[in-house]
């Protein structure tokens, strides 16, 4: 896309939604584009694998209140899925308003001015970016759990997840959807299933998971006050990561896309809110008490399932999902990071889409940042989790105050009641950031609270730039009328060959004057040469003038480049442009075989000179091929 459409494309959209298509065969653009099925696979995989670690979040808290504290798993759990429940309804208002995507910083843009957008937008970039990592180091880390021999490995096992993850999106986020539809559908079974089954029975069929692991409860238990409660639920609030990732890739559906989008951010919604309460409430049916080298779930599968291939099922369920939970980032961030070029604030490579609707430049991008942060981290998860879930509740908060105002402005019927939802929600996450950041701070926390700002600096140098490339251009002003201008030639040439005459007869056919160019070495070789070519180019004489430029030294563009800055001082209005033949092997490998001048004249044109270039190709391979074509005919 030009730099005038991006400066002229406003972002946003109208908020109406266009009809629904019922069975109709989608058409070839929509086939790369997410059903709610799909989409549930391919954008809810960071919040399904936050149950594995949400609820040990809350426990491991309340650990420190002893046995006691851990009667309030449930209370806080509700609380979590209340404020789940408001986002949700929340998210759903943000995808009707905002079709073409964006989420928070879509909201934040329109109702709360562009640096609370930009400070939304980084915090989401961070947040996108360390789910991927702390997603790929979990799956691993929980693998090496299982197989200990493959812990000194960690690393080139996360990157190789990785760049599996990074593969399957390069192809499409239909084709993510498609492969990890099966992984999503077994772990949330086998979740609802041990959900199910413990709440049918008494007592735990098992406790041989946890059998001779020792117990984390604080030996000197503290009381249960209101600071420890925000403690474990900010904590436990880490399960809800991911949730905004429906609202953020909504042009990523099919049509209706907003319908799509909002049935699977409630589907997501559901989801994740019973099986969070559920394995709170079987937390306390059994007593569970949080123990070294095994988490919660391995714990709660034992007590449900009992220590045979059922528990193995699950445990295996969440590994894969947890390695692949990193998805979610590579659906929403393009997305994301097309909005931000779109308006300015990243550089417009990251607004283009190949054939399947895939932003590449954004996936590998964010494959690329992730890729250093486990390299950063050695693949070792505690290194990061301490960074994780402080962007994504900035980004809740703000959409949720972006909202309110968003009511206040519509006044539609039943405003107030939405208002004070989106109000209370932002209340909550709000709190929740704070005591995240607080209480996360030392360990790593504060990169985060530096790296935003920082962003947003970057941010904003980007629009300065394109800022001042409009103003040159002159972007929304109509320009001057077209002229007709005197326009030259300049061609260089080495040798005589079948591509010196394609080049001038290009030249001749794009210019009122042509002069073909050569530089002549300062040494006998150099004599030699230029005299050769000059006698062969009396004998040939193409109506071409050849023009010898001495070169002072053995540098190709230094001649060319101080002759045409002699052609614009001695004819300013004439328009110079310089046509370098180059050769196109038939094979990628005889690229190796070149000498690179081409490269090396256009560079040195193109940096220090107005002159525009033209690089002719010749495709040595294609006419021969054509030639016995023919005959055959």
């Amino acid at each position: 896309m030009s730099l005038l459409a991006h400066a002229n494309k406003q972002p946003g959209g109208t908020g109406e939604e266009p009809p629904d298509t019922g069975a109709a065969r989608p058409s070839a653009e929509d086939r790369h584009r997410l059903t709610a099925p799909q989409g549930l696979a391919a954008l809810s995989l960071d919040a399904m694998a936050s149950v594995a670690y949400g609820p040990e979040s809350i426990v491991l808290v309340l650990a420190a209140a002893g046995a006691y504290g851990l009667g309030f798993t449930l209370p806080v759990t509700f609380a979590i899925a209340a404020l789940l429940a408001v986002l949700v309804a929340s998210y759903r208002q943000v995808i009707a308003a905002f079709p073409d995507g964006g989420g928070s910083y879509a909201v934040a843009k329109r109702h709360l001015g562009r640096r609370t957008s930009l400070v939304t937008a980084a915090s989401l970039v961070l947040d996108y970016v360390l789910n991927v990592a702390v997603s790929v180091t979990a799956g691993v880390a929980a693998l090496t759990s299982a197989f200990p021999s493959l812990y000194a490995d960690r690393l080139w096992i996360c990157l190789a997840v990785l760049a599996l993850v990074t593969g399957v999106n390069l192809r499409g986020i239909v084709e993510s959807a498609k492969w990890f539809m099966v992984p999503t559908a077994v772990f949330v079974g086998s979740i609802l299933t041990m959900i199910v089954a413990g709440l049918l029975r008494d007592a735990p069929a098992s406790t041989e998971a946890a059998a001779g692991h020792a117990s984390v409860l604080a030996g000197n238990a503290t009381s249960v006050g209101v600071l420890l409660l925000l403690k474990a639920f900010a904590a436990g609030c880490s399960a809800l990561t991911g949730v905004e990732a429906v609202a953020n890739a909504v042009p990523a559906f099919r049509a209706p896309a907003q319908r799509r989008a909002q049935r699977t951010e409630v589907a997501l919604g559901a989801l994740l809110g019973v099986m969070l309460i559920g394995l709170a409430v079987l937390i306390g049916r059994f007593h569970l008490q949080p123990v070294e080298g095994v988490t919660v779930l391995a714990q709660l599968a034992d007590a449900s399932l009992g220590h045979n291939w059922a528990f193995y099922v699950v445990q295996f369920a969440t590994v894969v999902l947890l390695a692949l939970a990193a998805n979610t980032s590579f659906g929403g961030l393009p997305v994301l990071m097309a909005l931000l070029a779109r308006d300015n604030y990243l550089p417009h490579v990251f607004g283009l889409k190949a054939d399947r609707q895939v932003h590449r430049h954004g996936v590998l991008a964010l494959a690329a940042v992730s890729a250093l942060l486990l390299v950063f981290s050695g693949g070792d998860v505690n290194t990061l989790v301490p960074l994780f879930a402080i962007g994504v509740f900035v980004g809740f908060t703000i959409c949720q105050v972006g909202m309110v105002r968003h009511w206040r402005q519509e006044r539609s019927p039943g405003w107030r009641g939405k208002a004070l939802l989106n109000g209370f929600g932002a209340v909550l996450t709000g709190v929740s950031a704070v005591v995240v950041t607080a209480t996360k701070f030392e360990e790593g926390a504060w990169l985060i609270v530096l790296a935003l700002p920082l962003m947003v600096l970057v941010f904003e140098a980007v629009h300065r730039s394109y800022g001042r490339i409009g103003e040159r251009l002159g972007l929304g002003r109509v320009p001057e009328a077209p002229r007709r201008c005197h326009s030259v030639v300049v061609v260089p040439v080495s040798s005589l060959s079948r591509l010196t005459s394609k080049a001038l007869t290009a030249a001749v056919s794009l210019g009122d004057e042509v002069i073909a160019v050569t530089a002549v070495q300062p040494d006998a070789e150099g004599a030699r040469a230029a005299e050769s070519l000059r006698r062969d180019w009396e004998l040939w004489n193409p109506g071409v003038d050849l023009v010898e430029l001495p070169a002072a030294t053995r540098a190709l563009g230094r001649p060319i480049v101080a002759y045409v800055h002699e052609l614009t001082d001695r004819h300013p209005d004439n328009r110079v442009t310089v046509l370098i033949p180059e050769v196109e092997p038939a094979h990628v490998w005889q690229r190796l075989l070149q000498n690179q001048r081409g490269a090396v004249v256009a560079h040195a044109v193109r940096r220090d000179t107005d002159a525009a270039i033209c690089r002719l190709r010749f495709r040595i391979g294609a006419e021969p091929t054509a030639r016995r074509t023919g005959t055959r005919r």
